[in-house]
């Protein structure tokens, strides 16, 4: 077992009486505390000790406290720091929580927070040292290359590539649907650019961003005079990607006067401009993705069911976050690179518990949210290791099970059993099944690391296909038994 280290905190203040009282106050077995007045001399003692925390008031000398937190960060850009007592003007506390420091605490209240906060800036520091550790080793980046159009390894977005991969070979509609958030555009962006048309124009319109009036304008274009402010010949954009590949988003908003020229397209790729009578003809891909369930939109009389079974030719479901929760290591580190990357950020890692409070939550918003998280996280970050103080959600859903795998586990599992309309244990066997499948590459090595015979094995996977059940074989075999 590794040696617990000892932490050294070094407090820096003009008050011999407060010097005296944060000493034994803060003072602990595993805890050594150093005092001084001098700002010169904390900076000395922090270099000698490789202090874990200085907790420093901002009116010192020979230099001010703001100016010792630089030197701090300078020496060392984890340094963490709680800075104390009357600042000489607001931009004094703002100044030392853009150079990083942990907390700004009034002196009023000081002898009330100082502990507290004080552990958990000795938590950051442990989980600081132990992501520079690591780090050491090599750098944390994501496993695959930042060039790959899509980030995810579960088997969940496996099957999606697979698909992407057969779709792109051919030029049938496909209709990609998926919760808000998803990456649906981010899947018809892939299908595109593996395609026979991928130097071809590219083209991607949100339906529902655009009011409806406009819509039917620009997808076909319109002529001149066709309506007020129509003041001049408009090329819409089937004929300004011919060739090439439409992408229409949130197709489910799109109106049904709209689902009727756009069904025609798709019969004869014939259409005409607003206002115009002369049939043009162009030769454009369609892809197409909501987050509506169509089916129930065709049932109300919202969609066009012939437009519906138009475009739904091939369909690609985006599984959420939630459901592909091993992914989220690998988007959140892609982001953050990526963040890096643009000039955005400095070079930074995720700490080991931030990644563990990341997979226990359940990703309302899917990569969306996760990928405004990492670049929140970033601004609110004071140091180059992000922590689980720097993400900016509560955290206290998560809690109870951000340290235990099988409870993280359990708790997909029932909200996928919601989602699905199942039993959570009809869930969780398949969930095995496939994670067992992907561990042993064939069905009877699987079904014998689950302990199961392969035949239940396969019915687990295709529930359509499941053996009787267990308690039918035997009531059949007493009955034999008996005559």
């Amino acid at each position: 077992m590794a040696d617990i280290q000892k932490q050294t905190v070094i407090v820096v203040d003009n008050d011999p009486d407060f010097l005296d009282w944060s000493a034994k106050h803060l003072e602990a077995e595993m805890v050594e505390v150093l005092t001084t007045s001098s700002s010169e001399e904390a900076l000395a003692l922090f270099k000698e000790h490789d202090a874990d925390l200085v907790i420093s008031e901002f009116q010192l000398a020979p230099t001010d406290g703001v100016s010792l937190l630089k030197k701090l960060r300078l020496a060392k850009p984890n340094a963490m720091a709680i800075m104390n007592g009357l600042a000489n003007s607001t931009n004094s506390v703002i100044e030392a929580m853009r150079l990083g420091a942990f907390d700004v605490l009034r002196r009023e209240s000081i002898h009330f927070d100082l502990r507290q906060v004080a552990e958990r800036a000795l938590q950051a520091a442990d989980q600081m040292r132990a992501a520079d550790d690591n780090s050491k080793s090599g750098p944390i980046s994501p496993p695959q290359p930042p060039e790959d159009l899509i980030i995810g390894r579960s088997p969940a977005m496996q099957d999606v590539y697979k698909l992407i991969g057969r779709v792109a070979r051919a030029d049938a509609p496909v209709l990609i649907t998926g919760e808000s958030g998803v990456g649906k555009e981010v899947v018809s962006n892939a299908i595109h650019k593996f395609s026979r048309r991928a130097k071809s124009e590219y083209v991607a319109i949100n339906c529902a961003a655009i009011p409806s009036n406009l819509l039917e304008s620009e997808l076909f274009g319109h002529e001149k005079g066709a309506f007020t402010g129509a003041v001049s010949q408009r090329v819409g954009r089937f004929e300004q990607c011919d060739g090439g590949t439409l992408f229409l988003d949130e197709i489910g908003d799109m109106p049904l006067e709209v689902q009727s020229k756009l069904l025609r397209v798709l019969q004869s790729g014939e259409f005409s401009r607003v206002g115009g009578n002369t049939n043009l003809h162009s030769e454009v891909r369609i892809l197409a993705a909501t987050n509506k369930r169509l089916e129930e939109e065709v049932e109300n009389g919202l969609f066009r069911e012939d437009l519906f079974y138009r475009l739904n030719v091939v369909r690609i479901h985006i599984p959420p976050l939630r459901r592909r929760i091993e992914d989220v290591r690998l988007l959140a580190e892609y982001f953050l690179q990526r963040q890096s990357a643009k000039g955005k950020s400095r070079a930074m890692q995720f700490s080991k518990e931030a990644v563990e409070i990341m997979e226990a939550y359940h990703w309302p918003g899917n990569v969306r949210e996760l990928e405004n998280l990492v670049q929140r996280a970033t601004v609110l970050a004071s140091g180059n290791v992000l922590l689980p103080e720097d993400l900016p959600f509560d955290q206290s859903t998560s809690s109870q099970t951000q340290n235990d795998p099988l409870a993280r586990a359990a708790k997909r599992i029932l909200l996928a059993a919601e989602e699905e309309k199942l039993t959570p244990f009809a869930v969780a066997q398949r969930e095995l099944a496939r994670v067992a499948l992907a561990k042993e590459g064939g069905n009877k090595a699987a079904a014998t690391l689950l302990g199961i015979s392969e035949k239940d094995f396969e019915s687990i996977l295709e529930p359509g296909s499941s053996p009787a059940p267990a308690k039918k074989k035997a009531a059949h075999k007493k009955k034999a038994s008996s005559t």
